[in-house]
């Protein structure tokens, strides 16, 4: 097998990944259209515009940033782009992490031999993948130091779900989950928090192991909510669900971009790692999947519940300084916006109590309108 090398990065650039779901402007519903959308994207945007397992929504991609700000600038090009395509079509770009009335079975899978293959394998576990993520990507500068920031990220990604839920129902169902993709997600064979690995060797071995027992195609086939990438040379955290607004993911962007060259930094001062036990995140997970922001999270240290906005504000206030050094402090300050809710999971479920039709609150949520912000509960 090919060796697997961890391309290093001297300093923390940043990528950024977000999948939006392709609904029609008049019914609401989603359509799969994503193959007649790339046709028509131009030469210059297609590398960032991308196809997924599915033809009802679109992976779109940063080239590699600098800072917060910049992400958010190469995305709004591209998006620009995809949405007057998408418009041409009668579609509009949906900024929710899950649908409130299309139904799972009805999506047509993009006609590619992964993705087919893929589907082969995870049959109806697969099909049900019409759940869309937001993912950030940050440069480190070994392998061992990326395994060893996805153990130390883990008790920290309970409150990223909890910022981000925009997920309030699945199949035609309000599910009572504020994040029902994150519940999506974890049905997948490689999915929910990585395992212990103390080093690259170890992250190596595993890989290895599942391909070589035939439990993953490829690397790719690794859904960790937080995971290496040896090839970006990057840390990727995954556990977001996509929020209602560019200017949400630039927030998102900068507070994940901020923790993650904050906790390379204690990498390098030699700071102890206090073990956080499995069941904790898992338990926090649930929670914040469950309740949003209004979720009490278990602390790692004092294994008390502790309120989940209290507990993003520390740490906003904790990476003050970092941002600063990173270039995103506006960014950052704005995720202090965020813990001041409501989820757009929240806002969503109060639009449809307002107008009492699910096309409609897909309609208004559609180009990512910051007008959802001014929706209480």
């Amino acid at each position: 097998m090919e060796k697997i090398e961890f391309r290093s990065n001297p300093t923390p650039t940043l990528g950024v990944e977000i999948e939006l779901a392709l609904a029609d402007r008049r019914t609401g519903a989603l359509v799969s259209v994503a193959p007649r959308i790339l046709e028509r994207i131009s030469q210059s945007r297609a590398p960032f515009v991308k196809p997924e397992l599915m033809q009802c929504y679109l992976e779109i991609n940063t080239d590699i940033c600098r800072t917060a700000g910049e992400a958010r600038e190469d995305l709004a090009a591209s998006l620009r782009e995809a949405d007057a395509v998408a418009e041409s079509l009668g579609v509009g770009l949906y900024w929710s992490a899950s649908h409130p009335f299309s139904l799972w079975e009805e999506q047509e899978p993009t006609q590619s031999e992964r993705y087919l293959q893929l589907l082969e394998l995870l049959q109806d576990v697969g099909r049900q993948l019409v759940a869309f993520g937001l993912h950030v990507h940050v440069g480190v500068d070994s392998g061992d130091k990326a395994v060893m920031i996805c153990d130390r990220i883990l008790r920290h990604l309970p409150w990223l779900l909890a910022l981000s839920c925009n997920s309030p129902w699945w199949n035609a169902r309000v599910s009572g989950l504020l994040s029902h993709r994150s519940k999506i997600m974890e049905a997948l064979p490689t999915s929910g928090p990585p395992p212990l690995m103390r080093n690259w060797s170890e992250y190596v071995w595993l890989v290895r192991h599942l391909q070589e027992t035939g439990f993953i195609h490829s690397i790719r086939d690794i859904w960790w909510l937080v995971r290496p990438h040896h090839n970006f040379g990057t840390v990727e955290v995954r556990v977001c669900d996509i929020p209602g607004s560019l200017e949400d993911v630039a927030a998102l962007t900068a507070l994940i971009h901020c923790l993650v060259c904050a906790l390379s930094d204690e990498i390098d001062e030699g700071a102890y790692q206090h073990d956080c036990h499995p069941l904790l995140v898992r338990q926090n997970l649930w929670r914040a999947a469950r309740f949003g922001l209004d979720a009490e999270l278990i602390d790692a240290f004092t294994h008390e519940p502790q309120p989940v906005r209290d507990t993003v504000r520390r740490m906003i206030e904790r990476l003050g300084a970092k941002a600063e050094e990173l270039d995103c402090a506006a960014e950052l300050a704005d995720a202090e916006r965020l813990t001041r809710g409501p989820t757009w999971a929240e806002r969503q479920l109060a639009l449809l109590e307002q107008t009492g039709d699910p096309a409609e609150t897909v309609r208004r949520m559609l180009g990512g309108r910051a007008w959802a912000a001014d929706v209480v509960r």
